[in-house]
C-alpha cells in the first residue's frame, strides 16, 4: 500500500520528554509508543516559534515567522500567504480541520481585496487554508473587560448544553473547573485546583470529544484523498482533567525541576525577567509544581488513551493501510524548569517537540521502529505532505524540506541548523527590559552541538553547549574561549537571514528561464555589430528594407 490520506495530529503544549517513547520514566504512553514502533521517531524536531499562534502559522505555511509575519497570537496572517491547503488542493488532496488552529483572519486585507468571508475562497483565507469540519480553539476565558472568545467552539458548546451542562460557559464551569460539596465552581485557572476532578464526565471532555469528531470526519469521506488536521486543545492549560485521570499521578510522580541556583543567579537579563514574571515565580514554588504536573500528566495520559481509541478504529476500518499518521506538538511547557513556566523561550523544554511519522508505504518498511536524530523543523511537514499527495513542491514558497527521504532510509540530509524566532513586542517583557517594539525580538540558531540566542536591543547573546550541557543550565556566551563558536553560530544565523524568502511569485525554473528570455525576445543590449552575437537573436533586425513613408493626406 501507499499513503493516500494524511492524519496530521497536533497536541497543544505537549513536551517531548513527557512521552515514554522519548525516555520519560515518570509516565507511560503506550499508544503513542506503538505508533513510534510502526514509524520513525525524530529526536531533534524543532518548532519555529515558542508560542501557539506563530508556531502553527509556520507549520501551516511551511515558512518562517520572518516570512509569513504572524508573529504573535491573534496576529493576522496576511492575505495572499499560501498554506498547506493551497498546495495540497493543487495536488488533488483536500485539506480539512478538526480542532484548533489559533489563526486570526486578515479581515482588513480581505475587505481591501473584496474577499467575502462567506465565499469558498474567503472562508479558506479566513481559516488558514483549511476547509473546516469543526473548529475549536478551546478558550472561553472571561475577564472584567468581557470574554476572550477564541474562534470556533460553538459545536462543543452546543454538545455540552445538549448533554445537560446548561450554563452560559460550560467550557469553564465543567470542562475546565471542578466543584466542591456546596456546589461552588473551583476554576481551573487557579492552579491550587489542579488536583481536583473536572466537573464533567470524562467522555464529554475536550479530548474524547475531538477524537470522536475526527472519526466522524474520516467516516464522512468518499474516495478522494484528504488531509485531516486533528488538532487537540490539551494538554494546554488550564491544568485540570476529569476523573479518573485527576489522581492517577501525584506529586511523587513529578520529575524534579531541571534548574540550578547558579542558573538563576547568573541569568541573562532576558532570562532573569522571565524568571521573575508572575508565571516564573509561580512555577518556582514546589506547591505549584506538585499541583500542576500531576494534572498535566493526567491530561497527557488521557490524550494517549484517546490515541489508543483512534488507532484501534483506524486498524479495524482498514484506514491504517492507506493513511500517513503524524503526531507532534506546537511547543512544550517549562513547568518550572529553568525557573520558568509557559513556553516563551528557546530551551528544549519549549521548542523541541515530539515528532512521530507512520507511513504505510512499502518504501518506508526499512525504517519502521527507528529513530532519526537529524535536525528537522515543523516547516518540513508542508513539503512532506505535498510529496505524499503527488504534487510538486513549490520550493520558492515552502522553506522546509520534505522528510520523505528520511522516512525512506536515504542518508543524505544537508541541514546544519534549525531556526526559532520570538517577537515579544506586545508583552510585558518588552517593558521590563525597556525595549521598543522593534527591539523586542530574539532569534535562536542551533545545530547538534551548540545553541545560540541573539537578542536585539543591544543585549548580549546566549550560548549553550548541547553536548556537554544537555540540560542547558550554563550560559557560555561570556566564558573565555567561546568567541570562535559564537562567530560560527552567527555565520549560520546570518546565512539564514540572507535567504531569498519573499520571491514567491516565480519558481526557480522560471527565474532561470528569464536569464535568456529577454535576449530571445529581441533585447540585445551591449551589441556593437550584429555579427558579435548569435545571429539567431538578431534575425528580426537584419536584412530589413526601410519603407517609404506615406505622406498623410
Amino acid at each position: 500500500m501507499t499513503a493516500k490520506n494524511i492524519l496530521f495530529i497536533m497536541f497543544d503544549q505537549l513536551r517531548w520528554d513527557y512521552l515514554s517513547c522519548y525516555g520519560a520514566q515518570h509516565i507511560e504512553t503506550p499508544n503513542i509508543d506503538r505508533l513510534a514502533q510502526k514509524g520513525v521517531r525524530f529526536t531533534r524536531a524543532y518548532v519555529q516559534a515558542p508560542l501557539c499562534g506563530p508556531s502553527r502559522m509556520c507549520t501551516y505555511t511551511g515558512r518562517y515567522v520572518h516570512s509569513h509575519g504572524a508573529s504573535w497570537n491573534g496576529t493576522p496572517m496576511k492575505v495572499g500567504e499560501q498554506t498547506m491547503g493551497d498546495h495540497l488542493r493543487r495536488a488533488g488532496m483536500g485539506c480539512w480541520l478538526v480542532g484548533k488552529t489559533h489563526m486570526a483572519a486578515d479581515a482588513e486585507g480581505m475587505a481591501r481585496l473584496g474577499l467575502d468571508p462567506d465565499s469558498i475562497i474567503g472562508a479558506r483565507v479566513a481559516e488558514c487554508g483549511f476547509d473546516v469540519f469543526e473548529r475549536d480553539d478551546g478558550m472561553r476565558a472571561v475577564g472584567p473587560d468581557g470574554p476572550l472568545t477564541e474562534p470556533g467552539g460553538h459545536g462543543y458548546d452546543a454538545y455540552l448544553q445538549a448533554r445537560g451542562y446548561d450554563t452560559e460557559n460550560p467550557w469553564h464551569d465543567h470542562a475546565n473547573a471542578s466543584v466542591d460539596a456546596q456546589g461552588n465552581v473551583l476554576s481551573g485557572w487557579f492552579m491550587k485546583h489542579a488536583g481536583e476532578a473536572a466537573n464533567i464526565e470524562e467522555a464529554d471532555s475536550e479530548t474524547p470529544y475531538l477524537t470522536r469528531r475526527g472519526i466522524d470526519f474520516i467516516n464522512s469521506r468518499d474516495d478522494a484523498p484528504w488531509l485531516c488536521h486533528l488538532s487537540y486543545i490539551k494538554p494546554h492549560w488550564p491544568y485540570i482533567v476529569p476523573a479518573p485521570y485527576h489522581d492517577i499521578y501525584g506529586p511523587h510522580d513529578a520529575p524534579p525541576p531541571n534548574r540550578a541556583q547558579s542558573e538563576f543567579d547568573n541569568a541573562h537579563p532576558v532570562l532573569k525577567a522571565l524568571m521573575r514574571n508572575s508565571v516564573g515565580k509561580a512555577f518556582a514554588r514546589d506547591d505549584v509544581r506538585s499541583a500542576v504536573i500531576p494534572a498535566y500528566m493526567g491530561l497527557i495520559k488521557q490524550c494517549d488513551d484517546q490515541m489508543g481509541v483512534l488507532f484501534e478504529w483506524l486498524e479495524q476500518t482498514g484506514r491504517m493501510e492507506d493513511t500517513m499518521i503524524v503526531v507532534t506538538s506546537d511547543h512544550g511547557d517549562f513547568l518550572g524548569d529553568h525557573w520558568m513556566g509557559e513556553k516563551t523561550f528557546f530551551h528544549d523544554a519549549a521548542v523541541k517537540v515530539p515528532l512521530i511519522i507512520y507511513d504505510p508505504s512499502a518504501a518506508a518498511d526499512g525504517t519502521r521502529g527507528t529513530v532519526c536524530d537529524e535536525l528537522v523543523q515543523a516547516i518540513d511537514l508542508a513539503p512532506t505532505f505535498v510529496e505524499v499527495a503527488g504534487g510538486d513542491v513549490a520550493d520558492h514558497v515552502l522553506e522546509g524540506q520534505s522528510l520523505l527521504p528520511l522516512l525512506y532510509g536515504e542518508t543524505a540530509w544537508d541541514r546544519d541548523r534549525v531556526i526559532c524566532e520570538y517577537d515579544y513586542a506586545s508583552t510585558p517583557l518588552a517593558d521590563a527590559l525597556g525595549l521598543s517594539v522593534r527591539e523586542a525580538v530574539m532569534f535562536m540558531v542551533a545545530d547538534k552541538r551548540w545553541k545560540l540566542i541573539h537578542c536585539e536591543g543591544g543585549l548580549r547573546p546566549i550560548l549553550f553547549d548541547l553536548k556537554n550541557d544537555p540540560d542547558e543550565l550554563v550560559d557560555l556566551a561570556e566564558v573565555p574561549d567561546h568567541h570562535d563558536v559564537i562567530a560560527q553560530m552567527y555565520d549560520k544565523l546570518h546565512a539564514w537571514t540572507r535567504r531569498i524568502a519573499q520571491r514567491t511569485t516565480r519558481t526557480e525554473a522560471q527565474l532561470v528561464a528569464l536569464r535568456t528570455t529577454l535576449r530571445r525576445r529581441g533585447v540585445v543590449l551591449g551589441i556593437y555589430d550584429e555579427n558579435d552575437t548569435d545571429l539567431e537573436l538578431t534575425v528580426a533586425y537584419r536584412d530589413r528594407k526601410a519603407q517609404v513613408r506615406k505622406q498623410p493626406s
